[in-house]
């Protein structure tokens, strides 16, 4: 496991340092992180088209962060791959995510979307790098809960669909090397196990389609996210590390009654302010090899975010596992004699 590594979209801003990635990067490396994931839409940060289009400008940007001891561990595509695929119900709400000239027009947002996920394959290609983390997309989250009943084939349909707008994309990734990983989160059709097997399955398990494996989004449906890593190891090629908590009362409880982050049952929290519990998580990542980054999210709705990062670099560093090269037990060791094994056992 490498880091720790920092999510730069939750501190990116028009005021220095967090409005250039080389002032960010410093600040990052300050705070003793030794990574940065890229928001690609974020042009304060980062010029999509142009990494898609040169090699060059790529290696600018890695000579620029190393100077700070600082990587790019991954690009994120979070907003565009939320339109490549939208139910009618959110396209006000997610018109914003993409360029205004695709404004009031789904068809064109959608392809623009597309457009941008085949130039991060190009760019994440040009960058060196193995893994890429974006959203599914969702037609039909509106209908996670089975009231009014489902007509039957909703479900099968709208997974068909999806799967349909991603396969060529994840083609696309395979031709530029690159595992594409879809965060696991609610919103999104792929939102649990089942809706990723389901996904998975309808793209034929394409051996670029993995996971983003996010803790915070399992506490607060109250999934077995240590089971999961036992299940899923082999498609988790990413690893965000942000807290939850989750407290129901009397009144509210995973729904959280429409509320706003406070003042739910189920809150993201600062890194050691919440219930996740990281030494499970470590421990399991080590156990199964996990060789990515982890890289911290902050998403908190108390604590200032400086403050987060702060304290979550050293919460990363402090619970990533150096792995062992040898047996604790290697001192009474026996020798490897064949004879002496069949002598053990009474073999002649």
């Amino acid at each position: 496991m490498k880091g720790p590594a920092i999510f730069l979209a939750q501190f990116a801003g028009d005021k220095a340092p967090f409005n250039n990635l080389e002032k960010i990067a410093k600040w990052a490396s300050d705070l003793g992180f030794i990574g940065v994931q890229i928001p690609s839409w974020d042009s304060r940060l980062f010029d999509l088209k142009l990494a898609s289009e040169s090699k060059a400008y790529c290696e600018d940007i890695s000579g620029k962060l190393i100077k700070y001891n600082i990587q790019v561990t991954e690009l994120s595509t979070h907003l565009q791959g939320q339109l490549v695929a939208v139910h009618p119900a959110y396209n006000t709400l997610f018109d914003p995510f993409a360029d205004e000239k695709v404004h009031n027009n789904p068809q064109k947002r959608q392809a623009w979307a597309v457009e941008q996920l085949l130039m991060a394959a190009k760019a994440s290609e040009n960058f060196g790098l193995t893994e890429h983390v974006t959203f599914s997309g969702a037609l039909a989250w509106p209908y996670f809960y089975p009231w009014p009943q489902r007509s039957p084939g909703l479900v099968e349909l709208a997974f068909d669909e999806l799967a349909k707008r991603w396969r060529p994309i994840l083609d696309a990734y395979d031709q530029a090397g690159v595992n594409l990983c879809y965060e696991i989160h609610p919103g999104e059709d792929l939102h649990d196990g089942v809706t990723f097997e389901m996904f998975l399955e309808r793209v034929d398990n394409h051996h670029r389609c993995h996971m983003l494996y996010d803790p915070s989004h399992y506490a607060l449906q109250c999934l077995d996210y240590l089971d999961h890593i036992d299940i899923y190891h082999d498609r988790i090629k990413m690893f965000h590390v942000k807290d939850a908590e989750f407290n129901p009362t009397g009144k509210q409880g995973v729904y959280g009654g429409y509320q706003a982050w406070v003042d739910r049952a189920g809150r993201f929290r600062s890194l050691g302010d919440g219930q996740v519990d990281f030494k499970g998580i470590f421990s399991k990542l080590a156990q199964y090899k996990f060789d990515g980054w982890a890289v911290l999210e902050w998403e908190c709705c108390l604590k200032h975010p400086e403050d987060g990062a702060k304290e979550g670099a050293k919460f990363i560093n402090d619970h990533m596992i150096r792995l062992t090269e040898q047996a604790f037990d290697d001192f009474a060791g026996s020798e490897n004699d064949e004879n002496v094994n069949k002598e053990i056992l009474g073999i002649e």
